[in-house]
């Protein structure tokens, strides 16, 4: 497919990125002609100088012979108009990124229906709720939900008291009878490897598991991530009251969790004060840790820091931790903070671009792609795929199926019915099926599950 993206800061660049190793025809037009450069001596794309808002620069960019726009500026307004432009020349789908309310809010005067926009996605809220998913799973680095929340995708860091440290993939299938989840992958030196029967778990692994929500508090106890009895509300302190800190507070506190959210602006915590229920706002600095800890810190079950800079939320995890903090979720935007906090201790981190572009890729799949998450450090991509009439996924057992090297099947549902699949598992049309494919497999993954 020809894309065409404008825009190529954090999330664009991640998009040219994913979609060129795929093999698709990227092009991408910004106005800063050094940046432009970099992503064409680093990537697979063609680079266009000027504003992707001008008709004239569209069409320089082939903008008549584009499958996909997407439309990824800082600015909304340039990423609203590009679009609409798009528009004009019949592209088939149109994608932009937004951060005012007044366009993604439930109140907005402006919708994605009224603009003939196919998404407009919120890389704000799209963090919140990670966030959020976070809070809810004990001990992951990574959530994604598929089929409604069935089935969910979870990241684990192995440690040497880790039951499963030093198993083989094959010791570990003799306990599925007990336990039902499928290891889809291990990243291990900054590589990813689909494992396999006699590769084996290692203290400082990272493994990615898929399992239905039904099997979860087994293996969270046999991972030893079991929550705590406790009398009281689980306790968060939320470091930041933007948008994404406001989001977080309100999903905690419904779901009712004891809140305490910290802001060093004056006016921000009164307008904090007015707008959540039962948090307590504490007008302070991360850092001041005295205060923190007379407001009970030490006791605290999570920290989440979401301040618009990496460096205080990075810092202010880590004493958080120090001062007796259980765990510590924190906003990095640089990608190379991102791949160092897990190091220093930070227990998860989130990336708005990871999660506006896992939204955004879903629109550049073929239809039988239903949803999609993409991992961090590894360009991986977890798909969740019907089968179709006729497809290649539906003609044998998986142990006989010629399934692109590179992926593997982690979940089938069909109807009510799940299953943790087998070599003996069969895939038959219309299932829901959750799979874990690195980037050379995406395509030929989609491919098997498309029809004749």
């Amino acid at each position: 497919m020809k894309i065409l993206i404008i825009g190529s800061g954090q999330v664009g660049y991640f998009l040219c990125e994913r979609l060129s190793l795929e093999g698709h025809e990227v092009t991408l037009v910004d106005r800063n002609p050094e940046q432009l450069k970099r992503v064409e001596d680093r990537l697979n794309v063609l680079g266009i100088e000027g504003n992707g808002a001008s008709a004239e620069v569209l069409e320089q960019a082939g903008i008549k012979q584009t499958d996909i726009f997407i439309a990824v500026t800082n600015q909304d307004e340039v990423n609203i108009l590009a679009c609409l432009l798009a528009r004009e020349y019949s592209v088939t789908t149109l994608v932009a990124r937004v951060k005012s309310i007044e366009y993604s809010g439930r109140r907005a005067v402006l919708s994605k229906e009224k603009l003939g926009i196919d998404l407009l996605i919120n890389p704000e809220d799209a963090v919140a709720e990670e966030i959020v998913k976070l809070v809810r799973r004990t001990g992951t680095f990574d959530v994604a939900e598929f089929v409604e929340g069935k089935i969910q995708f979870l990241g684990y860091r192995i440690t040497r008291e880790s039951p499963l440290c030093d198993l083989t993939l094959r010791e570990l299938g003799e306990l599925k009878g007990i336990y039902r989840f499928v290891v889809t992958a291990i990243e291990r030196d900054g590589k990813t490897i689909i494992p396999r029967g006699n590769d084996t778990i290692q203290a400082g692994d990272r493994i990615f598991i898929i399992a239905h929500q039904n099997d979860l508090p087994a293996i969270q106890y046999m991972l030893e991530q079991k929550e705590e009895k406790k009398s009281r509300r689980p306790r968060a302190f939320i470091l930041g009251g933007g948008h994404i800190g406001l989001h977080v507070a309100g999903d905690l506190e419904a779901l009712g969790y004891d809140i305490r959210i910290i802001d060093r602006d004056e006016k921000r915590c009164e307008q904090i004060s007015a707008k959540l229920r039962r948090s307590l706002v504490i007008h302070t600095e991360g850092t001041d840790i005295q205060s923190l800890a007379d407001e009970g810190i030490a006791e605290a079950d999570f920290f989440v820091a979401v301040t618009e800079n990496d460096e205080s939320n990075i810092l202010c995890s880590l004493l958080a931790r120090h001062h007796g903090v259980k765990r510590t979720l924190t906003l990095v935007n640089q990608p190379e903070l991102l791949n160092l906090a897990p190091s220093l201790g930070i227990d998860a981190c989130v990336s708005p671009r990871i999660a506006a572009a896992s939204a955004i890729l879903k629109y550049v799949r073929r239809g039988e792609v239903i949803s999609i998450a993409a991992i961090e450090g590894s360009n991986a991509e977890v798909l969740e795929l019907q089968a179709q009439k006729g497809s290649q996924v539906t003609s044998t057992e998986l142990a006989n199926l010629n399934f692109p090297q590179g992926a593997i099947v982690g979940a089938i549902v069909r109807g009510d019915e799940y299953e943790i699949p087998t070599g003996a598992s069969r895939i038959r049309e219309g299932d829901r099926v959750v799979v874990f494919a690195l980037p050379g497999a995406v395509s030929k993954v989609e491919t098997f599950f498309a029809g004749p």
